[in-house]
Order: C-alpha cells, then sequence, then structure tokens
C-alpha cells in the first residue's frame, strides 16, 4: 500500500474502539439488493434514533445473481433503500447517496462517487474526541475510496464491518470481502479503528424463522409487512426452514453492545486467495467472537412494535 495513512497510537486507537454513551452519529454503507437481510438493519437503524443519528444511507456494489455486475446492484440497492425509507415516511433528500460502480483497481486507486465523498466529508466534520460511525454491510469498496481520498478522517471515524470469516474458519473466501480484496486490504492495512464481525463462526447465530417473523414483525406497520414479505420470498419452503439476518450484528454491535462479544486482535492480511494471516507487527482491530442471537432480535421486534402503537 503507497498511500500514506496517519499514524495511530495502539493508545488512541483502542480509545476509539471503546464505545461511548449516548447518540452516535452513523452512517449505514449498504448492498440493500443483494439479499434480505440489509432490509432489516437499515429498519432497525432508523428505528434507534435514541442511539443512532443517521447522516448517510449509502448503495455498495454488488454482483451475483440478484445483479449483472457492480454498477447495476449498486443501483438496485439505492433503489430498494427508497422503497424502504418511503414505507417509514422518511425523506431521502441529503440522506441517500449512491456508491461506487465498479471495484477498486487495486489497493492505492479510489473509485470517486457521492457515497465516497459524503463519507469523507462527514468524517472530516467530526474530531477524534467525536467520531464518525460508519457500518458497513457490503463490499467495503465506498468506505475504502473515502480512506483513500482524504487519508486523514483516519482517526475521526470508527469503522464496523461485516466482512470475512471467523478466523479459525479454513478460509475467509466471504462474499462481501472476496468481491473487492483491495479495499479489504485498505480497511485491514489503513490503521482505521475497526470492529470486525465475521461471518461463518459468528455471526452466523442469527438465523430466524418465518413462524417468527410472521409472530412479531408482520403487521408492524408498512415496513413490517415489507419485511415479513421480503424474508417469506427469499425461499419457496419454509419448512423446517430458517434464515441468517446477518447484517442486524454492525447495527446491534452499537445499539446493544451487550449482545456482541469482541475481543482484540492484530489486523489481518488478506492473500489474493482469501487466507488470513495474522502479523504480530500489526496494529489492533477489535472482531467478534460471539454473539446474543436472542437479545438480538428481541431487541429489533421490540423497535417494530413501537410502529405498530
Amino acid at each position: 500500500m503507497k498511500t500514506s495513512f496517519p499514524t495511530l497510537s495502539d493508545a488512541r486507537r483502542l480509545q476509539l474502539l471503546e464505545l461511548p454513551d449516548g447518540v452516535l452519529d452513523f452512517v449505514l454503507d449498504t448492498d440493500t439488493f443483494n439479499e434480505i437481510d440489509d432490509q432489516f438493519a437499515l429498519v432497525y437503524a432508523l428505528l434507534c434514533p435514541e442511539r443512532l443519528r443517521l447522516q448517510a444511507v449509502c448503495a455498495a456494489p454488488f454482483f451475483n445473481e440478484n445483479s449483472t455486475g457492480p454498477k447495476d446492484g449498486m443501483e438496485k440497492s439505492y433503489d430498494e433503500i427508497l422503497r424502504i425509507l418511503s414505507r417509514m415516511d422518511v425523506s431521502p433528500d441529503g440522506l441517500v447517496f449512491k456508491g461506487s460502480d465498479r471495484y477498486l483497481p487495486d489497493e492505492d486507486t479510489p473509485v470517486d462517487s457521492s457515497a465516497a465523498r459524503r463519507i469523507a466529508e462527514l468524517a472530516l466534520a467530526h474530531t477524534p474526541d467525536h467520531p464518525l460511525y460508519v457500518a458497513a454491510i457490503g463490499a467495503i469498496t465506498n468506505v475504502a475510496s473515502a480512506l483513500l481520498l482524504e487519508p486523514s478522517i483516519i482517526d475521526r471515524m470508527v469503522v464496523i464491518w461485516l466482512g470475512g470469516h471467523a478466523p479459525f474458519w479454513p478460509d475467509t473466501r466471504e462474499f462481501n470481502l472476496v468481491q473487492d480484496i483491495p479495499a479489504a486490504r485498505v480497511i485491514f492495512g489503513s490503521g482505521v479503528p475497526l470492529i470486525q464481525l465475521p461471518c461463518f463462526g459468528v455471526v452466523d447465530r442469527l438465523s430466524v424463522s418465518l413462524p417468527e417473523i410472521e409472530a412479531w414483525v408482520r403487521g408492524q406497520g408498512a415496513i413490517g409487512d415489507y419485511l415479513a414479505d421480503t424474508y417469506k420470498a427469499c425461499a419457496k419452503d419454509h419448512f423446517a426452514h430458517s434464515r441468517v439476518i446477518w447484517d442486524l450484528s454492525a447495527v446491534a454491535v452499537l445499539t446493544c453492545p451487550d449482545a456482541v462479544s469482541t475481543t482484540l486482535c492484530h489486523s489481518p492480511v488478506v492473500s489474493d486467495e482469501g487466507l488470513y494471516s495474522f502479523p504480530a507487527d500489526r496494529h489492533l482491530i477489535r472482531q467478534a467472537y460471539s454473539l446474543n442471537r436472542d437479545a438480538i432480535f428481541r431487541a429489533l421486534f421490540e423497535k417494530l412494535q413501537e410502529v405498530r402503537t
């Protein structure tokens, strides 16, 4: 990595990784049309104004069977964000931003976008004593681009990323990470304060079944019905079936931190093959190792009940 980032002391980085009380300025970076879990995360974030002051929602790129390429995935995610906001009577003006139309070509070249510029702008308006919290629940292209566009924001933001697998997993070829390995290397290598939420081995505990969704989500206003319909459509057969709502974890780590257990570890190096190594000379990050599944879903369901009442 040739980009020169400011150097944070270990003490300063660890201080930034201690979550304060009160309301946090928050950005959600989401590939909302990729799966069904981003929708739940966005709704949950919008329902927690006592903890999260939502500054921006950024559409992230993705490429799978639900898109024809990263740009199409980002555009579809942008449209899905608008659909969710409309059902919650939230204006998108000045809040929703289109992100990268492609992945990083290398670790030193950002993909300029409205989302990356907005993340950098918001971070610059913050201070090390009052940082911006950026939760990324897709390929981390937009956030890495913001850091490359404005390296000075490194001590003005805290990144929460759902990406990679647990260190004991045989590989880390996880969807969010392997889509844009250069962006992952920027996040892991820049020194930005980072809370990593590994998928397999940790966040995969966040599974929920259709009977639970019908009991606790459907009927909770227009947005509850939308989430329930979205969940029901994700499978033809829901008998003895559950679905992991991965992205809730990136909001829950801030709204109910007691439900997400983390530990300190050295920031990993990611190989081209999608494998981790953990050199002892790397800086420290926080990494989740356990979740309280019931506490997280209870918090979401209680928030949705407030919508109905």
